[in-house]
This record gives structure tokens, C-alpha cells and sequence, in this order.
């Protein structure tokens, strides 16, 4: 039975489910993550409830069936069903590792302890962090077991091109695939990315398990805000 680690081990090789119109259904990876991933006239959604109950949802309703998944109907049907939360339908990207060190200065962050840290555990695991002057990178294990990055830029050094040069060092920290989920709506987050080298290849909405969500004032999740 394909996984959905296989997939998308796939789609960063290009490989992609048939665009046939279809909807795979395949189980949770872990208890943290369900969700949706919209490919190119076909989608995956990655859950425990009834794959039965998923079609049969799909199948009601009034909407182009190639946009079923992400309809917000749909969304909100899965996250009643299953007791979850969902924030937003988030780009989904990623790029190759690439040889060599950063050339961007890098201080891994050895406190657990840390801010970003701990919002980072909330949705990955296997979380590794690193300080720059002004900004901050993250990675660690998402969706499917992936390695995901994201990056925060601070306020003041805005502008300046530090957060591609913090996504583009990412690339050098990995051996494998890196992935990340960007709002389509934060426009300059997905310049920098791609800029960086990093390709779009679909759309998710992540539905995660119920918890306490992060106060005002805490870090965002965004990739880059620069």
C-alpha cells in the first residue's frame, strides 16, 4: 500500500500523482498531522477516519470535483469530525540539498528551551534550530515524516534579502529533500523561497491535533517574513 511518505517522496523527485481527477486516501502518518494535499488534478487526504466517509463527503458536494478536497465545506466537515484545528491552506514547496557550508554565518541553538523551539515541537519533530544577526532557522520533521524548514526575519533588518539567504543556507544543512508551507497570500515570503530554489508543487491544509494555541506575541510559523 502507498504511504504518504511515499508520495511524497515522489513529488520531490516530480513524480506526482496521475492527474486523473482522483482522491487518494491514505492513513496518518502520526496522531499529530491530517490533512489535505492538493496535486495537479488529484489530492491526497491523509487521515484515520473512514476512507468511505471521505468520498462519500466529496461525492455531496456542489463544487467542481477537481476543487472538492479544498473546499472549505470539506475542510470543515473533516476538522468537525475528527476534533481537530486547521489555520490555512499553505503553498507547498521543495528543493534539493545543496553542497558545501552556508555562507551565511550560523549559530546552532542548543537551548530546548529556546521560544522558537518549543513552538517548533508543537508541529515537527527531530527540531533543529539556528541564529543569525536578525534572524532565526528552523527545521525539523513535518508532515509524513518530511524535513520542513521555515525562518523568521526580524523586524528591523527587513528588506534585505536575509531571508532568502536563510532559506538558501537550509539547503546546505540537509541530505535529503526540504520542504516548506507558505501562505500564498505572503507574497514576499514566496519570492524569497523561490528565489532560493525552492519550486512549488501543490497545496495543503494541515489539520492538527487539538492544543493550546500559541499566545499573542509568540513566533508565527510563516516561513519568511522579511
Amino acid at each position: 500500500m502507498e504511504t504518504l511518505r511515499d508520495i511524497l517522496d515522489a513529488a520531490a523527485r516530480g513524480v506526482f500523482p496521475p492527474a486523473d481527477g482522483g482522491t487518494t486516501v491514505v492513513p496518518q502518518t502520526c496522531h499529530r498531522d491530517a490533512g489535505v494535499l492538493a496535486f495537479t488534478a488529484h489530492s491526497v487526504v491523509f487521515t484515520d477516519e473512514d476512507p468511505e466517509w471521505v468520498r462519500e463527503t466529496l461525492r455531496g458536494l456542489d463544487c467542481d470535483p477537481l476543487a472538492a478536497t479544498m473546499n472549505p465545506v470539506f475542510l470543515a466537515a473533516l476538522v468537525t469530525r475528527t476534533g481537530r484545528r486547521s489555520e490555512t491552506i499553505d503553498a507547498m514547496l521543495v528543493t534539493e540539498p545543496l553542497p558545501g557550508e552556508p555562507q551565511l554565518a550560523l549559530k546552532e541553538i542548543e537551548d530546548a528551551d529556546h521560544p522558537r523551539i518549543v513552538y517548533a515541537r508543537r508541529r515537527r519533530d527531530d527540531i533543529r534550530a539556528w541564529t543569525t544577526e536578525g534572524g532565526v532557522l528552523v527545521t525539523g520533521r513535518g508532515v509524513g515524516g518530511r524535513l520542513e524548514v521555515s525562518v523568521e526575519v526580524d523586524e528591523d533588518v527587513r528588506h534585505r534579502g536575509l531571508g532568502r539567504a536563510l532559506v538558501t543556507a537550509a539547503r546546505h544543512l540537509t541530505e535529503e529533500p526540504l520542504w516548506a508551507q507558505v501562505s500564498p497570500g505572503n507574497a514576499r515570503s514566496m519570492r524569497a523561497f523561490q528565489a532560493a530554489g525552492y519550486r512549488p508543487v501543490g497545496a495543503e491544509a494541515v489539520l492538527l491535533a487539538a492544543a493550546p494555541r500559541v499566545p499573542d506575541g509568540s513566533a508565527e510559523d510563516a516561513g519568511v517574513t522579511e
